[in-house]
């Protein structure tokens, strides 16, 4: 499909062809502290058992499960208790005979000759006479941690390109691991195009509107691991956008937006071709964000997004935030999809792929989705009140109430 001289591809052929065009980042150490949310560089492999000891998971009493058999609260048995172990105390001179018990912490190690716990609301004490009274029968090795049961020595622990949440850190710090490899956040560079867009706080001249897409793409490049970096706006020249473009790419990746049209000014595509980058996506068969390109010079690649605030997001939710995730080393790149119950009408031609800003909700255990209102490119408060993006497929002609439609999680994290 052809116009005007622009292929047209499918969504599915651009999302494809994109990623193979990504390589992984580098190497970078960053300190345990600073490690949330980056992505591990290689398998992290533990050298320690955890627990590194068998420990008790109860408040109770160390003993040999065997001197339980038959106890009930009617028919109890009665230990002597013959000492105590504090969690981190010192146990290397308790045992643990036949008919007695040692009073144990949570977390204590467990003494030699003791094989389960007894917790402390299952006994009765006698402190004048220095006994307890086991009231349940317990199992071998009950209420006992042992040594290794969480993680063995030598057992990979953390794969590479494994995203560190806060359960990862924290496991990594058991393990006494301060210096974290993970990949380099890829350096993005930021440029707006076209003499109507004005910075935030300078005086609006007639037609101009706020450079609200910086502060957009600024903040998602953050959110999926990349470093942005504000180039500037290029003005409607050639060069003055040369200029611009010359100094982005430099990055590792270069995001534009506007000036990928067909006006007399949308000047971005000859301006990287004489910057020497190779196109090679003009235009994308979806709504929002139909004249997305995409090409690159050597190992930058770039991203000609539309100047509209909706489209410029839903391209970038769609094509960028994979890229740079992949750059980042992530292994799982999609936002969760799931199908929904439509509580309105929605119609479009087929054609395209269509993104529709939506809100989901659960209603009596079902997923229901409405749109957030008008869909206009130009409406981002559409995308601000949305919590999805409702998916049109390229065949269909919309959906009527009640139907089920494809929904895409915009605010979960990627899975497989």
């Amino acid at each position: 499909m052809k116009e005007k001289n622009k292929t047209f591809v499918s969504f599915d052929t651009a999302y494809r062809q994109i990623l193979e065009s990504v390589t992984e980042g580098g190497l970078e150490m960053v300190p345990l502290g600073d490690a949330f949310g980056r992505i591990l560089y290689q398998d992290i492999r533990s050298e320690i058992n955890i627990p590194p000891l068998d420990n008790s998971a109860m408040d109770g009493f160390a003993l040999h499960w065997s001197d339980t058999r038959g106890a009930t609260r009617d028919s109890p048995v009665e230990l002597r208790v013959c000492g105590e172990i504090q969690a981190g105390g010192d146990f290397n001179n308790v045992r643990v005979e036949r008919r007695s018990a040692v009073r144990i912490m949570t977390g204590a190690p467990i003494p030699d000759g003791a094989d389960a716990v007894i917790p402390v609301e299952y006994i009765q004490e006698d402190a004048s006479r220095g006994t307890i009274a086991v009231l349940l029968e317990l199992r071998q090795h009950e209420n006992i941690r042992y040594a290794g049961e969480d993680i063995k020595a030598g057992q990979v622990v953390l794969t590479k390109g494994t995203k560190l949440r806060s359960a990862e850190t924290g496991l990594l710090a058991s393990l006494n691991i301060s210096d974290i490899p993970v990949f380099q956040k890829p350096r993005v560079a930021i440029i707006s195009t076209g003499d109507e867009i004005a910075e935030v706080g300078a005086d609006l001249k007639p037609g101009q509107i706020r450079n609200s897409n910086a502060y957009t793409l600024s903040s998602e490049i953050k959110k999926y691991n990349g470093l942005p970096h504000y180039i500037g706006i290029a003005k409607d020249s050639m060069s003055d956008a040369k200029e611009l473009f010359a100094k982005a790419l430099e990055y590792d990746m270069v995001i534009s937006t506007g000036g990928v049209s067909m006006g007399k000014y949308d000047l971005v595509k000859d301006v990287l071709r004489e910057l020497g980058a190779e196109i090679s996506l003009e235009t994308i068969r979806m709504k929002p964000g139909k004249p997305v390109i995409f090409g690159s010079r050597e190992k930058t690649l770039v991203f000609g997004l539309p100047g509209n605030p909706v489209s410029t997001m839903v391209s970038f939710i769609e094509f960028v935030r994979p890229a740079l995730l992949k750059m980042s080393g992530a292994r799982y790149l999609k936002k969760p999809e799931l199908l929904a119950i439509s509580d309105d009408d929605l119609n479009k031609k087929a054609g395209r792929r269509e993104f529709l800003r939506g809100f989901f909700s659960i209603v009596d255990g079902m997923v229901h989705v409405t749109t957030t209102g008008p869909q206009g490119s130009g409406i981002l408060r559409s995308m601000s009140e949305a919590n999805c993006l409702i998916v049109l497929g390229e065949d269909s002609t919309g959906c009527r109430k009640g139907d089920r439609v494809l929904i895409q999680l915009i605010n979960h994290e990627e899975f497989a």
